[in-house]
C-alpha cells in the first residue's frame, strides 16, 4: 500500500497543473479533498484539509491531528501542520493556502508568525460563493502579531533560525564526549531541533527527536505565536515530522529526546511526557539541559 503523501515536487506539482490544465496555485484546492483523507481526528471526526504552495514550487500538505485522553488544546491544526510540515523540509515562504474549511481564529493567528503573512493567498473549498484566493488579511483585518513585539530583523516561522544553544562538555573528533548509542544520536537531533526552535517571546528554545523502531529519527521544533495560546509544541512537530516522512501507527515510535534549558519560565518536559504517554506507552522519553553562551558549551555539529 502506498505511504500518504505529504509533500509534492516542484517538477512533479509543475506536471500535475499541465496536466489538469492548470496553474499550480490553481491545483491546490483540487488537492484539498485528499488531504482531509490524511486527517486523525477520533474525538471530533471533523477531517480538515489543508494544502500549501511554497515560493520553491512545492507543494505541502496539512491535516489536523487530534490525542484521546489529553486536553483538546494539545490538537494539532490542518493549518499547523502544514506550516510545521514545511518548516521541517526547509520552506521558507508560503505563497498560496487552500483549506476544506474557513480557518479558526486559532490558525489564523498561528499564520501571522510567517514573513508578510497579510500577503499569503487563501482559498476555502467549502465557501458558499464562488471560491477564490483571497489575501489573509481578509480574513484577519487588524491583526496582532510579531511586528507588535519584535523589531523586524528578528527571524519569524520558516526562516533560518540558530539559537546558539549546545552542551556542557568536551570535544572529541568534533563531538561531545561518548556520543555512540542511539539515544546520543536522538541527543543531537533534539538539540539541532532546540537551534531551530521559534521561541523569541519566551526566550525558551526547545526541541525533540523521536526514534521509529527501524531507527529512524523525526525531529520537531518548538514554534511559538506573538499570541502565545497558539503555539506549537515540541513534541506535536515531531510528530508531524514523523506522519510527514511515512510514519503511520504513533505505537512505532519508541524513543525520544527532549532538549531545553533549565530552569525556564516556559518548560516542556511536562508537556512532552503527557503528550508521548498518550500516543505511545512504551516510548522512553529522556530530557537533558542545554546551554547557551557560556564557556564549555559546545554545539552539535549538523
Amino acid at each position: 500500500m502506498e505511504r500518504p503523501r505529504f509533500i509534492i515536487e516542484a517538477k512533479e506539482a509543475e506536471s500535475m497543473a499541465q496536466e489538469a490544465g492548470l496553474t499550480v496555485p490553481q491545483l491546490l484546492p483540487t488537492l484539498v479533498k485528499s488531504a482531509q483523507g490524511l486527517a486523525r481526528p477520533p474525538i471530533s471526526n471533523f477531517h480538515v484539509g489543508a494544502v500549501g504552495l511554497s515560493s520553491d514550487g512545492r507543494i505541502f500538505i496539512g491535516a489536523n491531528l487530534e490525542f484521546p485522553g489529553i486536553p483538546l488544546h494539545h490538537s494539532v491544526h490542518a493549518e499547523q501542520f502544514l506550516v510545521t510540515n514545511a518548516a521541517v523540509h526547509g520552506g521558507r515562504r508560503l505563497t498560496h493556502l487552500a483549506v476544506s474549511d474557513a480557518p479558526c481564529g486559532h490558525c489564523r493567528q498561528f499564520l501571522q508568525e510567517l514573513r508578510n503573512a497579510q500577503e499569503i493567498q487563501i482559498l476555502i473549498t467549502s465557501s458558499q460563493e464562488d471560491p477564490i484566493f483571497k489575501p489573509l488579511s481578509s480574513k484577519l483585518p487588524d491583526p496582532f502579531g510579531p511586528y507588535d513585539l519584535l523589531d523586524e530583523g528578528t527571524p519569524l516561522l520558516l526562516e533560518i533560525q540558530d539559537n546558539g544553544l549546545g552542551f556542557l562538555g568536551n570535544l572529541k573528533n568534533g563531538f561531545v564526549e561518548n556520543l555512540e548509542n542511539n539515544e546520543s544520536l536522538l541527543k543531537i537531533a533534539a538539540l539541532e531541533a532546540a537551534n531551530r526552535s521559534h521561541a523569541p517571546y519566551s526566550g525558551c528554545p526547545s526541541g525533540v527527536a523521536l526514534m521509529d523502531v527501524d531507527g529512524k529519527v523525526y525531529k520537531g521544533s518548538y514554534m511559538e505565536s506573538a499570541a502565545y495560546n497558539p503555539s506549537m509544541g515540541p513534541v506535536q512537530a515531531a510528530l508531524v515530522a514523523y506522519l510527514a516522512s511515512g510514519g503511520d501507527g504513533y505505537g512505532g515510535i519508541v524513543a525520544a529526546v527532549l532538549v531545553e534549558k533549565e530552569g525556564v519560565v516556559v518548560r516542556q518536559e511536562d508537556s512532552a511526557r503527557l503528550m508521548l504517554k498518550a500516543v505511545s506507552p512504551k516510548c522512553e522519553l529522556r530530557v537533558f539541559h542545554c546551554c547557551s553562551g557560556s564557556n564549555g558549551c559546545i554545539k552539535a555539529e549538523t
